[in-house]
């Protein structure tokens, strides 16, 4: 594991260890399952979809802005995007789960916990918070865990996008492969924090063919958008370039808009 995954899984099971210890396993299930039924993720019928992302911060660009993520989350569901991430990690993106609390009474759309999860307790966490869904990274979690906490996302209403680095990451991912979950590929290089977005289309070829596919990292303009649709990614999740810029909404539909004419076969 790359010095940078293991430093925010580290740091993940000691936020997983205080919440267990200031509130306990039984009572975020109670809250966790006594919360509002989430809105459920809906892919369009068009076969293209964005995941937008609302962050403060990222590991190579530090801080990216100052405009509180509910506020951008806001801006983002207006875009067409299926699904909003928000980033919980508070040490390298500034993340709160209260961001993903806030986010997800104000809009309607479907609201996806980001983080480096790695006990079941944090994805109660992000039910009783709102969330839809949850990302899971299978390099941080053996395949009994995995399945565990894919088991108890779906199990609690919500969606799950089980994320890989590389093809030896599908070793445990394929441990999952037989539930309606949703598989993307991170193109970020764990080492150098530098995005391949060759990565893609090297991995791309293992994954099961039955489940949506997710390019996440280096989509940043329609063309990009254009080359994962031409791959066959279903879905994108773009956080960084929207968050920069100064109308997210617009360059969010550009997005979609691109991969959507893409998915057509016609130009964009």
């Amino acid at each position: 594991m790359a010095d940078f995954l293991a430093s925010m899984a580290a740091s993940s099971r000691l936020r997983a260890d205080e919440a267990r210890a200031k509130l306990g396993g039984a009572e975020l299930e109670r809250r966790a399952r006594n919360a509002p039924t989430p809105p459920l993720l809906s892919l369009s019928d068009s076969g293209f979809d964005l995941i937008a992302e609302a962050k403060l911060a990222g590991p190579s660009q530090r801080r990216i802005t100052r405009r509180p993520p509910a506020a951008l989350a806001v801006e983002l569901a207006g875009s067409g995007a299926v699904a909003l991430s928000i980033l919980t990690e508070p040490a390298v993106f500034a993340g709160a789960l209260s961001h993903l609390e806030a986010a997800s009474r104000s809009v309607s759309v479907p609201t996806m916990r980001k983080d480096f999860l790695v006990d079941p307790i944090q994805v109660l966490e992000a039910r009783a918070a709102g969330a839809s869904g949850t990302l899971l990274i299978a390099r941080l979690l053996d395949p009994a865990l995995l399945a565990e906490m894919t088991d108890l996302t779906l199990s609690l209403g919500m969606f799950a996008l089980v994320e890989v680095f590389e093809a030896s990451d599908l070793d445990v991912a394929s441990t999952v492969f037989d539930r309606e979950i949703l598989v993307g590929v991170n193109a970020r290089d764990l080492a150098t924090l530098e995005v391949s977005s060759e990565r893609h289309a090297e991995i791309f070829p293992s994954l099961p063919a039955h489940l949506p596919a997710v390019a996440e990292s280096g989509v940043v303009a329609p063309s990009d958008a254009r080359r994962v649709a031409e791959l066959g990614y279903r879905l994108a999740l773009v956080g960084t370039s929207l968050t920069r810029n100064p109308d997210p909404a617009a360059a969010a539909r550009a997005l979609i808009e691109a991969g959507r004419a893409t998915m057509a076969g016609s130009p964009s």
